[in-house]
């Protein structure tokens, strides 16, 4: 029962009709697991805090720098230098007394991730690499655990929810990391500093309505803001038979690391610079796909791409409605999007995908040597 602290606290949850004081002790009585004390965690700890979550553990190895503070709203300057998860819990604690904190200051791996997700009700993945989010979707996997997902990149963001047994996984909407140096870090290609706020409060929006038992969770639907359109949009995503991992006949079995992950069987075929020109010389039917921004393309190209952005692609299949069954090859600047790209397009029933290596760099870089 609520004491009347509690019930003065939450007055506002409990005048929801929909909500009340039953969802409300369901919350006291949870338990989540937030990973990264950074970007997507900081708001989500906060609101995830201030709703009465009961029990809030934080995984996070790395300490504050002062270049955080843009973003990562837990921490403040008297913290730099301070470990991640202390300062997180502090945060906390100075919220919300009713919240029990627990700090992992390590790196998740294959060894200890089952056993840590294991212990609370739900995962917010609030890291910044595959390694981890690999990981996660697996562990998480296995113990049958709900991942409020979530990732940035510069002004875009996108959030989903995987809920095992009940929808897709990680994998079956990216099989596969992509190559290694294709994706910048936020450290690299920056970040708006309200972007990561606005993804985790939506994954902590998610946290809440799972654990109460109210509304529809974003299982098997990926939400995408565009920070500079301000424009959402939403892509249905569908549980991949062939998913090593939930599909029906899974060839992964247990846990393991990135570069075991690496391995897993690729649906996207991989095209070299030297293959595409093969194709373009040899007048083999495709489609190449420029998922730059305009300014991008306009900076340089690859004569007959079509150029449609990644941001705009989920509003916009429909404009490649004859290339279901047709060769389509995904091209960005470096490959990262192109990836990427492409794992969308597979979600929405393309059957012949391709992704430049390299991207238009890399294409760019033939030429020069040929």
């Amino acid at each position: 029962m609520l004491s009347d602290a509690q019930r003065a606290r939450y007055d506002r949850h409990l005048k929801l009709e929909e909500f009340g004081a039953a969802a409300q002790e369901r919350l006291l009585e949870s338990s989540v697991l937030v990973v990264g004390a950074g970007g997507l965690g900081s708001p989500a700890l906060l609101y995830l805090a201030a709703a009465g979550i009961g029990r809030l553990g934080i995984v996070d190895d790395d300490v504050v720098d002062m270049s955080n503070l843009q973003r990562q709203v837990v921490h403040r300057n008297h913290d730099v230098g301070s470990p991640k998860a202390a300062s997180a819990e502090r945060a906390v604690r100075d919220l919300n007394p009713d919240v029990a904190v627990e700090i992992h200051d390590f790196r998740l791996d294959e060894g200890n991730s089952r056993a840590l997700l294991s212990e609370y009700d739900l995962v917010l993945d609030g890291s910044d690499n595959f390694p981890t989010r690999y990981l996660i979707n697996d562990a998480a996997y296995f113990e049958r655990r709900p991942v409020m997902h979530g990732s940035i990149y510069r002004f875009e963001g996108q959030v989903t929810v995987f809920a095992p047994r009940k929808g897709p996984c990680y994998r079956c909407l990216f099989p596969h990391p992509p190559p290694a140096d294709s994706v910048p870090s936020c450290s690299q290609a920056g970040v708006l500093g309200m972007l990561p706020g606005v993804i985790g409060m939506v994954q902590a929006t998610e946290a809440v309505k799972l654990l109460a038992g109210i509304g529809e969770p974003l299982i098997g639907r990926l939400l995408r803001y565009d920070a500079l359109g301000m424009r959402w949009s939403e892509l249905r995503l569908g549980r991949d038979s062939a998913c090593p991992l939930c599909g029906d006949e899974p060839s992964i079995s247990e846990v393991k690391s990135i570069e075991q992950a690496a391995a897993a069987v690729q649906s996207v075929q991989p095209m070299t610079p030297e293959e595409l020109e093969e194709l373009r010389m040899g007048g083999v039917d495709h489609l190449l796909l420029d998922v730059r921004e305009p300014a991008e393309v306009v900076a340089g190209g690859i004569s007959g791409a079509w150029n449609i952005p990644l941001r705009e692609l989920p509003q916009r299949l429909g404009e490649l409605g004859d290339w279901h069954e047709r060769l389509v090859v995904c091209q960005c600047q470096r490959g990262g999007r192109g990836a990427e790209a492409a794992e969308l397009l597979k979600c929405a029933g393309f059957n012949r995908l391709a992704n430049l290596e390299g991207g238009y760099l890399g294409w760019r870089r033939l030429l020069a040597i040929g």
